[in-house]
């Protein structure tokens, strides 16, 4: 078994705009030497769009909020440098929808690597953790997702994820703590 940390939108645009993304860094800067040490892929993923807007969905309202935030999520903007330390082994991804697969080379660097478990983190819980959860299934991965390495900026749609839907999907729901990849 190879595993595969995924850590979406932990970009600095979002945790310097959004508070309630800031809480999830402390137990993923924890758990980022740990995954590395076993062996793990760890994959950084960030949310941008093309400066001109050429890849917004015409009647997309929440991405056109988003386009218009800024740098926030301009893509070769400070806004959407990821927020955590990257090394050089790791693998960093550019997405312009929810799901981290999503028009994005994340299956193909994961299946060169022989990954066939991802454990997912980052924000928001209801969004990039759900869509890419459900997009890793599909795709035949094992499932894991890190409770407090995700956040939501209502903390009962990721209780409701956490405790309800991701169990009934027959994903693993685990703290970043108890969390240990299998070693390669």
């Amino acid at each position: 078994m190879t595993t595969a940390l995924i850590i979406g939108d932990l970009q600095q645009g979002i945790t310097g705009g959004y508070p309630f993304a800031r809480q999830v860094l402390p137990p993923l800067t924890e758990v980022l030497p740990r995954a590395r040490s076993a062996g793990a892929l760890v994959v950084f993923v960030h949310f941008a769009f093309r400066g001109n807007g050429a890849d917004l969905l015409p009647d997309n309202a929440l991405y056109r909020t988003f386009f218009e935030a800024g740098d926030t999520f301009r893509e070769g903007t400070a806004g959407t440098e990821i927020a955590l330390p990257v090394a050089d082994a790791d693998v960093v991804v550019l997405k312009r929808r929810t799901s981290a697969f999503a028009g994005t080379d994340l299956d193909l660097v994961l299946r060169a690597r022989g990954v066939d478990t991802i454990a997912i983190a980052g924000v928001a819980t209801g969004a990039m953790v759900a869509a890419t959860a459900y997009d890793g299934a599909d795709r035949g991965y094992r499932v894991t997702v890190l409770r407090d390495g995700c956040a939501d900026g209502d903390p009962a749609v990721h209780d409701f994820f956490m405790d309800a839907v991701f169990p009934s999907r027959g994903f693993t729901v685990t703290p970043c703590a108890d969390w240990h990849p299998e070693p390669a």
